[in-house]
């Protein structure tokens, strides 16, 4: 059974915002949510890189463009962007980690956006993010890239994997997935916990199979 719901689609098209929504909705029916999503950073109307903030509200540098490593580093570099490491493993980590070990009881949700060629340059951050996908009473809404380029090992496993609802998102589509997010995951189902409503005032069962609306690769 499907426990991880993971969103998949090109750059720009609203994954994080609809992370965003999904987790102030359920935060507000009484889900605990932590994690961390990236968000683009401007200047002058310019991208010049990314920041990763936390749901809990820190924010730390993941990457700028043309920026130097720190001494005695190795440059780990997308394109123009030069990935901070320290800075992103600083934030990142501890919020995986507290999500994994969580012994309290019912479910949680932890955020996950994304799990790109940025975020795959830190090893400790693949671990983490194995763990708390095996984690006991822990579901990961996350996203990761479509595939372009050289397959990224753990995305590619993530894609495999039993315990995962993959959804490509469009332009067309947003809505639907928004809702699917806000639904009760369907490992909820046994734990008794009460169904989540919406701000429509609908109640989103998971009695209903979701992945019926679009697979990743269907056209949008």
């Amino acid at each position: 059974m499907a426990r991880h719901v993971f969103l998949t689609g090109p750059p720009g098209v609203g994954k994080t915002t609809l992370i965003q929504k999904a987790s102030e909705v359920l935060k507000s029916s009484g889900v605990p949510v932590d994690g961390f999503y990236t968000e683009e950073v401007r200047q002058g109307g310019r991208r010049i890189g990314f920041d990763v903030v936390t749901l809990s509200g820190m924010r730390g540098v993941l990457s700028r463009i043309g920026s130097e490593p720190p001494p005695g580093k190795r440059e780990c570099r997308v394109g123009q962007y030069v990935v901070d490491l320290t800075s992103f493993e600083h934030l990142a980590l501890p919020v995986l980690k507290d999500a994994g070990s969580s012994s309290g009881p019912g479910q949680r949700v932890c955020v996950i956006d994304e799990i790109g060629k940025m975020e795959l340059f830190s090893q400790p951050f693949i671990q983490a993010v194995r763990q708390t996908l095996s984690a006991p009473g822990t579901v990961v809404l996350g996203t990761i890239p479509i595939p372009k380029g050289k397959p990224l090992a753990l995305v590619e496993e993530i894609r495999r994997r039993n315990d995962v609802q993959l959804f490509s998102v469009s332009l067309k589509t947003l809505d639907i997935k928004y809702k699917t997010c806000v639904r009760r995951p369907e490992g909820w189902k046994e734990e008794g916990m009460p169904a989540r409503k919406l701000s429509q005032g609908t109640t989103q069962h998971t009695t209903e199979n979701p992945l019926s609306y679009q697979q990743p690769g269907e056209a949008a």
